[in-house]
């Protein structure tokens, strides 16, 4: 899922001032973070975490069609604090992590809806199967340089998938109606970037 939370730098670095008119900007994974939340037994939300996010964004400021972004997120690092359901998540039943380690997104287009507000189009990869997705993404106003010099971006970004749609279909049923585990998983991702050298 590198590719995936890097989409939001794209949003986050177009139209800043004092960002070259090309350059390159890498996901800082301490600081980066792809939260989810899905139901349960339809009367609770779970939430957990996925990490380490991993990618590089390359930026054409001048034309940000033109700008680039892949992203990584290796699903062994799911964490929703509770170690069975962690280890049943990474199984065969959702996403078997021993035959697809890693989600990914590979951006294919971007709009601008505002000065800090975009939307970034691509294509997400889980669970073998590659659907294209649309994240609403809200940045910084502009770059800041850390106690260190580096130069950095940040913004968040947020979608709703259908587990379904990537052949993730495990589930139960429940007495009087209903299923243990929802379909629909709303994804909040926050970034940051360090611009490389």
């Amino acid at each position: 899922m590198r590719r995936f939370a890097l989409s939001v730098a794209i949003g986050i670095a177009i139209n800043l001032p004092g960002v070259a008119a090309a350059s390159t900007w890498k996901i800082d994974p301490g600081h980066t973070s792809v939260q989810f939340a899905v139901r349960h037994l339809m009367v609770s939300t779970v939430r957990g975490t996925l990490a380490p996010v991993t990618g590089v964004l390359n930026l054409d400021e001048a034309d940000p069609t033109k700008s680039t972004v892949e992203s990584t997120i290796d699903v062994n690092g799911i964490d929703t604090r509770e170690p069975k359901r962690d280890a049943h998540l990474k199984s065969p039943d959702f996403f078997d992590a021993a035959t697809y380690p890693t989600i990914t997104f590979k951006s294919k287009k971007v709009t601008r809806l505002a000065d800090t507000k975009f939307q970034v189009t691509g294509d997400l990869t889980m669970h073998g199967t590659t659907k294209e997705i649309v994240l609403d993404v809200e940045g910084a106003p502009k770059p800041v340089k850390d106690h260190m010099g580096n130069l950095r971006l940040g913004g968040a970004a947020t979608t709703k998938v259908n587990r379904k749609d990537f052949g993730i279909t495990w589930n139960k049923g429940l007495d009087g109606g209903g299923v243990v585990v929802g379909d629909e998983v709303t994804v909040t991702i926050d970034v940051e970037l360090v611009k490389a050298d």
